[in-house]
């Protein structure tokens, strides 16, 4: 996968903020995840485009951990708490959850993202979130792949 160094959101998050997000949404970000985010915070992928369950698709951007958003005006609507605070009730079915099962962590053109998916696996799963199909606490989820390291092998060209 290519990135767009120029797009790169500084500065990277620390260890104690990546811990925070954990902790806040009641999670454990897969390791290559974390070193993911840490390099490439909010950056475009270069080679952005995917094929999965006989569609293509167009990744926009990959989401940010921001130490504070509303600090941000450029980016702040790409940090993944900001994120999940928008569409949070469609990313769940259980009304009751404390924290997130399924976790935004890229933007796809049109609206939808690519999520973790933290439900009942040691390793998370990537799905992509549908957003026009999705209503609160029913979200319509499509599996691409089996965990992060298949996801980002993906987007290869």
């Amino acid at each position: 996968m290519k990135i767009n160094e120029n797009t790169i959101v500084y500065p990277p998050p620390t260890d104690s903020e990546i811990r925070e997000v954990e902790r806040s949404l009641r999670i454990n970000l897969p390791n290559e995840y974390i070193s993911f985010i840490k390099r490439y915070n909010g950056a475009e992928a270069i080679t952005n485009q995917f094929q999965a369950s006989q569609h293509e698709y167009l990744l926009e951007r990959f989401l940010c951990i921001l130490e504070d958003s509303e600090d941000d005006e450029e980016n702040g609507w790409y940090d993944i708490e900001v994120v999940i605070s928008q569409i949070g009730d469609r990313l769940t079915d259980n009304e009751d959850l404390v924290g997130m099962d399924i976790v935004p962590i890229a933007a796809l053109f049109a609206g939808d993202y690519v999520c973790l998916d933290c439900r009942n696996e040691a390793e998370p799963s990537v799905v992509i979130w549908n957003h026009e199909e999705s209503d609160e606490f029913s979200p319509v989820l499509i599996k691409i792949s089996n965990n992060i390291s298949e996801f980002f092998g993906m987007l290869k060209e």
